[in-house]
């Protein structure tokens, strides 16, 4: 037998052999295998927006992984300390794998102490940055290997933030960014040593820490809180033994309790008015930055976005609609009530901010954004920027050729007179009558073909009376007109052509956009753009900061004027709903041909506010603006009823609790002309007079008889004289002449004078030219 038995001395050789060829085996392993690229899943980001207080919004973008990655010096001491006590002590000191901390975990197992792991810090991370979650040998070998090269040739507080960056927390958080929002709403730098030592545990295995509860029998509420305390209080022991806290400090923090998390929000999804604010958000980055951040950089994700969007306010547009729409709109009552369409914008004056939006139902279900450009025609609530080039730029001179110098030209004021009936002849400057493109003459209806007689541009802007401000464009110029928009701040791209009826509203301004545009008068005449973001942050860096720079596009005294004659608007006249606000508000109604859109856009010295409504079937292949006649049960839906009604709701909410403040006063301006060749002293006529006060009504409508009904506009019985006196600005002259010449339903012959494609625009035709209001 001890023939065939080896001796000693050969059992000790084979060993050292097998020893020496395991370690060359390991040694050829750990040269060949090389540190792979980190995993996609790994590097997903997510980007995280927030309200204008700081407060977290919503976490959106690519992926299915909720993380932003920061860097160490986000990481407070407290959790990085409580991590290694909790989970490898000689983190700083081992080279990436532990051998004694496996032998040290195995034992305690088998034992039935607490559950440590055996696997190293960068154990971990290297798991879950580089390798799959697979419980293989041949995986772990890899981690091994991986690690040992890992922890010779990074830093350790890279290799510790990779790990906080990747390791899963539990309520889809991965990330200690993103744990920290979802337990506790705090960014990851204002975590305390308490709140550390607790989601140091969700590492250990979330589904069984969280408070909140988890799946399974062993994860109830009360099983969960009880093991998460135990936890909790054995991390802080642990941080004491290795020296990272003191006993005084973990006693205050034991004596202060369990630092219960909040209750965990809802799946994150871009519903309701979210996604549009992501979307605009998304868009105001890549614009504005200058290249910095393109649109595929930030779809890769990681960035921290600052917008202007107010939550109160935004909640207070939201409501404000639902509201209204709730009361008034029925699909199952009325047909016509199917495909309503409303939307809107909130900016502050003072520097641009978009503070809300309203973008539709929701932005899962109707994919335009409503708030943004949509091709819907703004209609007369486009006059005051052709009031204000009046005022500023002058009617031209009807002796002199069409380019003529400023001096020659005369400014305008608001106590000018012009011919208020209806379907009276339009004239260039020079007084030619202005022919359609089949060469008839034009002559431009009023809505509800209503005659008004001599009336001052104060009280046609009080009635939203058409003839009296397409004269007004004509006599200083369409493209002067066009100038004042772009200086007010509306953007080219939206504007129709420069034909007569531009002065009338055939542009298609965004509600953001026109928001802006009326706060350029708020801000007595100084511009700024809109914008929607503050400053974006990536890896705890800035890399985009907005800068808002004004500049004075209109004379004080041109912006106060359009101010005073708005404000009479919303006392007197078609915006008489805004007066509930019971404020200082200045506005205009608007309603296109056709009854296809109605808007209502005003402001006070804080805040300036657009609220359009229309229809639109925005799932048709081809898509067109339908008529609102009867929707809701009115007739017909003008700026004055339901956009008006949400405009107030808004505005009361949104202004609660601010000051009440007061417009500049306006002083004189500009000199009293007479418009359409009339004269200071006409030849005494008959005359449809209006009276001097609008009924107390709820329509930019007028009626056909005196009588206090459903309409906002003044009645239009003939008066019983033949004569009026020559001073009142409404006051009718021979040129005027009754109601003129018949024209087509447009207020001119059946052609469109502009040569509009269509009635309807924006998604297919683009803008058209024939409404009014």
């Amino acid at each position: 037998m001890r023939r065939w038995l080896p001796s000693w001395k050969l059992l000790l050789g084979t060993g050292f052999g097998f020893l020496a060829l395991m370690v060359g085996l390991a040694g050829i392993a750990l040269w060949m295998v090389q540190v792979p690229e980190a995993s996609a899943a790994a590097k997903q980001e997510k980007n995280v927006y927030y309200w204008a207080n700081g407060k977290q919004m919503v976490v959106a973008g690519q992926g299915d992984h909720n993380r932003q990655v920061v860097g160490i010096d986000q990481i407070p001491s407290g959790m990085k300390w409580a991590v290694i006590a909790a989970e490898n002590e000689s983190f700083y000191d081992d080279n990436g794998v532990d051998p004694m901390g496996i032998l040290r975990a195995v034992g305690k197992m088998a034992m039935g102490g607490e559950t440590q792991s055996g696997s190293t810090i960068t154990q971990q991370y290297v798991k879950n940055t580089f390798l799959d979650q697979s419980q293989t040998i041949s995986r772990k070998a890899k981690e091994l290997l991986i690690s040992i090269k890992v922890g010779a040739k990074e830093d350790k507080d890279d290799i510790l933030a990779g790990y906080l960056n990747t390791g899963y927390y539990g309520r889809g958080a991965y990330g200690i960014q993103a744990a920290a929002q979802a337990y506790y709403r705090v960014d990851s730098a204002k975590l305390d040593p308490s709140q550390a030592a607790f989601l140091s545990a969700t590492l250990n295995g979330p589904n069984l820490y969280d408070p909140a509860g988890g799946i399974g029998s062993a994860a109830t509420k009360d099983k969960n809180l009880a093991r998460a305390k135990a936890r909790w209080s054995w991390t802080l022991d642990r941080e004491v033994a290795i020296g990272k806290m003191s006993k005084s400090e973990r006693d205050e923090i034991k004596a202060k309790g369990f630092p219960m998390p909040k209750q965990p929000k809802k799946a994150t999804e871009l519903k309701g008015q979210t996604g549009y604010l992501v979307e605009l958000a998304n868009r105001s980055v890549v614009n504005n930055s200058g290249g910095k951040i393109t649109k595929r950089m930030l779809e890769s994700g990681g960035y921290r976005i600052h917008t202007t969007f107010d939550q109160k306010k935004t909640e207070e547009m939201r409501d404000s609609v639902e509201k209204v729409k709730k009361a008034n709109i029925d699909e199952k009552k009325r047909k016509v009530d199917k495909y309503v369409q409303f939307g809107g914008a909130s900016v502050r004056p003072s520097d641009g901010a978009i503070v809300a939006i309203y973008g539709g139902e929701d932005a899962t279900k109707h994919f335009t954004n409503n708030a943004d450009y949509t091709g819907v025609q703004v209609g007369s609530t486009f006059k005051p920027f052709v009031l204000a080039a009046a005022m500023r730029d002058g009617a031209r001179d009807p002796d002199l050729g069409p380019t003529q110098s400023e001096a020659e030209r005369t400014k305008v004021s608001p106590k000018s007179v012009f011919n208020g009936n209806n379907k009276v002849k339009l004239r260039d400057y020079d007084g030619t009558i202005w022919n359609d493109k089949d060469g008839g003459e034009w002559h431009q209806r009023n809505d509800g073909d209503h005659s008004y007689g001599r009336i001052n541009l104060r009280y046609a802007m009080q009635e939203s009376v058409n003839t009296p401000f397409i004269q007004l464009g004509m006599d200083v110029g369409t493209d002067k007109v066009k100038e004042a928009a772009l200086d007010a701040g509306l953007d080219e791209d939206s504007l129709a052509r420069t034909t007569p009826t531009f002065s009338l509203g055939t542009s298609a301004p965004s509600a953001i956009r026109m928001a802006n545009a009326y706060g350029t008068f708020a801000k007595s005449g100084k511009t700024t753009e809109p914008y929607s973001v503050k400053k974006v942050e990536r890896k705890g860096q800035e890399v985009y900061t907005h800068h808002s720079k004004s500049k004075l596009t209109f004379d004080r005294a041109v912006a106060d004027n359009v101010t005073d004659v708005l404000e009479n608007v919303v006392q007197k006249g078609t915006g008489k709903p805004a007066k509930a606000l019971n404020r200082p508000a200045a506005g205009k109604t608007g309603t296109t041909d056709d009854n296809k859109s109605a808007w209502f856009t005003g402001y006070t010295p804080q805040l300036s506010t657009s609220i359009g409504m229309w229809r639109v079937n925005d799932q048709a292949k081809s898509q067109k603006f339908l008529k609102m006649y009867g929707v809701g049960g009115e007739d017909t839906i003008h700026g004055a009823s339901f956009p008006a009604e949400i405009w107030t709701k808004y505005m009361q909410g949104a202004l609660k609790g601010t000051k009440v403040m007061s417009f500049p006063k306006a002083g004189p301006i500009g000199e009293k002309v007479y418009g359409d060749g009339m004269s200071p002293t006409p030849t005494p006529t008959r005359t449809d007079e209006p009276s001097d006060e609008p009924s107390e009504t709820a329509s930019d409508k007028p009626s056909n008889s005196p009588s206090h009904s459903a309409s906002d506009k003044p009645s239009n019985s003939p008066s019983s004289t033949t004569s009026c006196n020559p001073m009142d600005p409404k006051c009718e002259d021979d040129n005027g002449g009754g109601n003129g010449d018949p024209g087509g339903d447009d207020g001119g012959t059946p052609g469109n004078p502009n040569g509009g494609t269509g009635d309807q625009g924006g998604f297919i035709s683009g803008p058209n030219s024939s409404r009014r209001d």
